[in-house]
């Protein structure tokens, strides 16, 4: 394994944390953050919200109870 002195300017070490990575996982980092980020709107956070209520209470169906309503067999 190759060492490396690498010196760090005052200016950049007082804007706080650094982090170093490869190259290619940094430009993979970016690729990804070209993809649109999911902002749910206010009926979907209340259903949401209602969903994990009921989740709580235990008014829900497993996979299988779901299937078994609609009447699908293995």
């Amino acid at each position: 394994m190759n060492t490396y002195n690498v010196v760090i300017p005052k200016s950049l070490a007082k804007m706080g944390d650094l982090v170093l990575v490869p190259k290619r996982e940094y430009e993979s980092f970016l690729e990804f953050k070209k993809i649109k980020e999911f902002i749910p709107t206010l009926a979907e956070k209340k259903a949401l919200k209602r969903a994990e209520l009921n989740r709580k209470k235990g008014n829900y169906l497993t996979l299988n109870e779901f299937k078994n309503k609609l009447g699908f067999t293995n």
